[in-house]
């Protein structure tokens, strides 16, 4: 399975924080791994500048954008919480993110 993008990562991303609990990135990062099912391998592959792994800066980058639209909020450092809106958005159910979501 190719690694996937971030717009990809932000739905499970804010279903993990559904449970309104403080996560890790790191935290993120792993589940994230699980649910898309990736080989060790995958989970290893860097960026073309070698500086982290592909999951691990696609992750950082959905949770960064889920924290612009305002689903999630920095709890402190390195952790992130669901806000009141993210949690009206999974309320609706939502099988994807809308696209003013992924892009703010």
């Amino acid at each position: 399975m190719p690694i996937p993008d971030f717009q990809s990562i932000m739905l499970p991303l804010l279903k993990l924080a559904a449970d309104e609990k403080e996560h890790s990135v790191h935290e993120a990062i792993d589940r994230v791994s699980k649910v898309f099912s990736l080989s060790r391998e995958e989970m290893n592959k860097l960026l073309p500048s070698g500086s982290e792994p592909q999951i691990d800066n696609r992750t950082r980058w959905a949770r960064f954008y889920l924290g612009k639209a305002g689903l999630l909020e920095s709890a402190r450092r390195g952790y992130f919480k669901i806000t009141a809106r993210g949690r009206e958005v999974l309320s609706s159910s939502v099988s994807e993110l809308p696209e003013r979501a992924k892009h703010q």
